[in-house]
């Protein structure tokens, strides 16, 4: 059975169709990229997916579990126990240190722990700063205290929105590098980008327009390295 299935989706406002017809599956311990032009559907989809809406039509399985007939009560104890959420403009708490920042996820879920969330830290290389507030850390610092932020309940997917975005070459690689050791570790990825040197990282690359799913390629050549041209 898949990790993730949508079946028929749509999601409707008017005469705007968001999602069209949507179905494809995501196998447990896949990467897989999502991209497309502004306004392909990328967002509605990643918000389907993250539990943060539901489709007008068609089911969405998460581990056998169609989460578009769960209650709102559900849908975040779901996202809560299941779902890492990385986003593009990082939504660090900045009064929080590093570890404070990683601890307020751990908060929601069960009990606060210092040393997971420290341990949480050290394995995206940032040990050395966990007692500093974000404004003392660099946006490629602070992408990875969200990373850390999304492993700390050990969901079962990872799911990045314009993880990158903000980032410059450099930081962009290191976490890069990080979700490819995710992935070893046998982390499910779900990556929404604009970068097309991002996307072609994953294992396999859907690409959305006008609400469909126009294209799914698969990486032969997959390494989970990012090359810069």
């Amino acid at each position: 059975m898949s990790l993730l299935e949508l079946k028929n989706v749509y999601k409707i406002y008017g005469e705007l169709h968001a999602l069209d017809n949507v179905n494809f599956t995501v196998e447990k311990g896949e990467w897989v990229s999502i991209m497309g032009p502004s306004g392909s559907g990328k967002s509605t989809m990643m918000n389907i997916i993250g539990c943060m809406d539901k489709p007008s039509k068609g089911e969405v399985l998460l581990d056998g579990v169609d989460i578009a007939k769960e209650s709102a009560k559900n849908l975040t104890a779901i996202r809560r126990d299941k779902i890492g959420l990385i986003f593009q403009q990082f939504h660090l708490v900045n009064y929080l240190t590093a570890v404070e920042n990683v601890m307020l996820a751990q908060y929601y879920h069960s009990m606060p722990d210092e040393k997971e969330a420290l341990e949480a830290l050290e394995r995206v290389g940032l040990a050395g700063r966990a007692k500093h507030l974000p404004s003392q850390l660099s946006g490629g610092e602070q992408q990875r205290v969200c990373v850390a932020r999304a492993l700390i309940n050990t969901p079962e997917i990872i799911l990045a929105d314009e993880p990158t975005g903000n980032l410059d070459e450099k930081n962009e690689e290191i976490v890069v590098d990080l979700f490819h050791k995710l992935h070893d570790e046998g982390t499910t990825l779900i990556v929404v980008t604009h970068d097309p040197e991002v996307a072609e990282v994953a294992q396999r690359r859907i690409v959305l327009r006008d609400g469909k799913i126009t294209k799914s390629v698969v990486n032969e050549n997959f390494t989970g390295k990012i090359r810069f041209s």
